[in-house]
């Protein structure tokens, strides 16, 4: 059942806001270069690698060693304001057609994180991930790295259709609020480097 909403709401939602995602495509290629999309390798269902596809939000910028340079000097106006607003993730809807997603779940972070987890926190891969999640609608960046494994995990307990619904309608109001973009501090989020780190 799950699957079969997913492809339908992304179906839907690729074929009401392809405008939308035609235009972002333009002004990431005028404002950024490209490419245009962003591809990641991700951990997806018990953290098997897949390619995580968004918008670009970052400039491709290095120092003079050919090092990219800190979040915060490539993050521009424009980058933030697709992140604020959550047009940078409009490309996960192939993710989530293809298989390798789901619209709701624990988001897919770095691959390189999978042997920093506690074995309770690897539970978050028990399940596919998300474009959004538990994690997201209560505090996305601005929670610390613990909190959010935690909400992930509850997630993963206790899901269900209704709540992917209520996380989805939690979602758009989120974004309309612009809340929980960045951790306190930071361009982003802090990297996790293992438990006890924030």
């Amino acid at each position: 059942m799950k699957r079969a909403f997913d492809l339908i709401i992304a179906l839907i939602a690729l074929s009401t806001l392809w405008p939308a995602i035609v235009l972002v495509a333009l002004l990431v290629r005028s404002k950024l270069g490209s490419p245009v999309l962003f591809k990641q390798i991700r951990p997806g269902l018990n953290g098997k690698p897949f390619n995580m596809l968004k918008f670009r939000s970052m400039l491709d910028a290095t120092d003079k060693a050919g090092n990219p340079l800190p979040d915060e000097q490539r993050l521009i106006r424009f980058g933030r304001i697709l992140r604020s607003t959550s047009l940078d993730e409009l490309p996960g809807l192939l993710n989530v057609l293809k298989g390798d997603m789901s619209l709701v779940g624990p988001r897919p972070l770095l691959m390189e994180y999978l042997p920093l987890y506690s074995a309770e926190q690897a539970r978050r891969h028990d399940v596919q991930p998300g474009i959004t999640g538990w994690a997201q609608v209560n505090g996305r960046n601005a929670i610390s790295w613990e909190d959010k494994f935690k909400l992930d995990v509850w997630y993963v307990d206790n899901r269900s259709m209704w709540l992917d619904i209520k996380i989805l309608f939690m979602t758009v109001k989120k974004v309309f609020v612009r809340e929980g973009i960045s951790a306190v501090g930071e361009a982003t989020m802090s990297k996790f480097t293992g438990n006890g780190n924030k």
